[in-house]
């Protein structure tokens, strides 16, 4: 009976799969408007399809199958987990870089979830979705300038190289030289990535939604409303060029005292279109190549705390954060000015890369997500909970929401030593978050079905840095925490100081229809109920 229940699991997924190949074909048909392209994505589309269908009944299958019968929390049950683990991962693997554009970005945000997905996925998605992703042909590039800008690379450019020197999910780089001598690296859009994205969403929606109704814990339609919100934004490199100029301009007018040290290459406006990116080429390391930034003349510690301030600065000041900070998106570079640290090592510069995903944080987000930290940081148990509730978590989450965003126990989260955040690396260490995650997977998902889709690209960002400061770091630094209770803090006090302004600027307008008087009492009398809200909040 059970075996009989399982192949109609997985004949389930393959009549929906099978259906919708054609389905999905015959509608993009309808609405293309170019033929010759139409035809080629309507062979590819429902291949595509096919291929999760297969991928994901399979893996289904082998889960119940391989595991049937066998006691929970046996030896041999967990061996067997670890088997099925491995062996699902490797076929995940294998879909996305068959499938390719947006398949690629999932399977990079799957290998930043340590706490959410089993140590066997994570390491195989984070080894080779980074820097193997698919290459396209000389030939599809050209197919690309030919419709961007009526001309091949060579006319463009005087010098292009047509070997890509690195290939992202949504795009691939070539080193080129400008008419005027200037080297400078191109960013070219994956063909016909803007037709297929949509398909493609669709048909992953389609998938992990039929997965969803057969199994209930594996819920992540949320990540499936963010790609459909932020997916278009990514495919327009003018978004990105501007997000890269606003980015720097909040770095100068907000937090001018690391300005200098943190940098975006240089658009060349007049070489770029929606679908091609010119920027200036930028010589560094990546900033989890611990050999080379030391051979570079930096300390490895030294970028983990530049890393922490940044981001920190983005998340609790600007309100306007770069989403996708992993390694291939940083690189680290000696200060142009030619500055040194007290050791006379030489100081860095962050260059932040692809600028396509970033979010914007409203006033009271950004407050109480700066508030969290704070009390994170400083074992605040009354203010965790506080802030918690606020962002969404509830009263029954906040403590798994703490445990995510700092990957400790409540215990060791509200312990008031120094470095009760620090998370060493041991194997133990990696063990505890594993068991973590596998027990409460449930609640995990619940969690990240409740927050706004807002705080869990700050999840996805915090996940992202947390992986590069281990590489730097081998584990997590007090350093880090440090910086992060600093600039929050910090954020916190100057949002109740622009709070209180507002509020006094308004009373000013409000009071100028009343006698002097009545201004003079109402003031007072405003005065009076801010001095009583301090006492109370202290």
């Amino acid at each position: 009976m059970a075996s009989r229940s399982l192949w109609r699991t997985r004949s389930k997924l393959l009549v929906v799969g099978t259906a919708l190949c054609g389905g999905s074909g015959a509608a993009f048909v309808a609405s293309s408007e170019d033929p010759s392209t139409t035809l080629k994505l309507c062979t590819s589309i429902p291949v595509r399809l096919y291929r999760n269908t297969v991928t994901a009944a399979s893996i289904a299958f082998d889960y119940e199958y391989s595991l049937l019968g066998l006691a929970e929390g046996s030896n041999e049950r967990a061996k067997v987990k670890h088997e099925v683990h491995l062996r699902s991962a490797q076929k995940l693997q294998e879909l996305c870089f068959k499938n390719g554009g947006i398949y690629i970005k999932l399977g990079q945000h799957i290998g930043q979830l340590e706490y959410l997905v089993p140590e066997e996925y994570v390491r195989t998605m984070r080894e080779s979705m980074l820097n193997k992703c698919p290459v396209s042909s000389y030939e599809q590039v050209c197919e690309v300038f030919k419709k961007e800008v009526g001309e091949m690379p060579d006319k463009v450019f005087a010098e292009f190289d047509s070997v890509p020197i690195a290939s992202a999910s949504l795009a691939q780089v070539h080193v080129a030289r400008t008419h005027d001598g200037k080297k400078v690296a191109v960013k070219v859009q994956h063909a016909h990535m803007t037709d297929t994205a949509a398909a493609d969403t669709a048909a992953v929606g389609v998938l992990v939604n039929t997965l969803h109704r057969i199994f209930p814990s594996f819920d992540y339609r949320w990540l499936l409303d963010e790609m459909t919100e932020s997916l278009p934004k990514e495919l327009d490199f003018m978004v990105e060029a501007k997000n890269s100029e606003k980015c720097l301009d909040n770095f100068r007018k907000l937090s001018p005292h690391i300005a200098e040290y943190v940098y975006a290459p240089t658009i060349y406006w007049n070489l770029s279109t929606s679908k091609l990116l010119t920027m200036e080429f930028m010589d560094g390391a990546q900033v989890n190549d611990v050999a080379k930034i030391r051979k570079l003349g930096i300390q490895p510690y030294e970028v983990s705390k530049l890393v922490s301030q940044a981001f920190a600065e983005m998340m609790f000041k600007h309100g306007f954060v770069h989403c996708d900070p992993h390694a291939a998106n940083l690189i680290v570079r000696p200060d142009p000015s030619g500055k040194r640290n007290i050791y006379g090592k030489r100081k860095p510069q962050l260059v932040l890369l692809d600028h396509g995903l970033y979010k914007e944080l409203d006033f009271n987000t950004r407050f109480n997500y700066a508030s969290l930290w704070k009390a994170l940081v400083f074992s605040d148990a009354k203010a965790i909970k506080e802030h918690s509730t606020k962002l969404g978590a509830g009263d029954d989450l906040y403590v798994l929401f703490a445990g995510i965003l700092t990957m400790r126990p409540w215990k060791q989260v509200i312990d008031t030593s120094v470095d009760h955040l620090v998370i060493r690396g041991s194997k133990e260490d990696v063990s505890e978050l594993q068991m973590y995650a596998s027990q409460y997977f449930s609640e995990i998902s619940e969690l990240l079905r409740r927050l706004p889709r807002v705080i869990l690209l700050m999840l996805k960002t915090n996940d992202c840095l947390r992986s590069v400061n281990n590489e730097l770091m081998q584990g997590s630094s007090l350093e880090s925490f440090l910086i992060i209770g600093k600039v929050s803090s910090q954020a916190v006090l100057e949002a109740k100081r622009s709070e209180k302004k507002s509020l006094m600027k308004w009373l000013k307008v409000w009071l100028e229809g009343f006698s002097v008087e009545a201004r003079l009492w109402v003031m007072q009398f405003a005065l009076w109920l801010l001095q009583v809200r301090k006492s109370l909040t202290l």
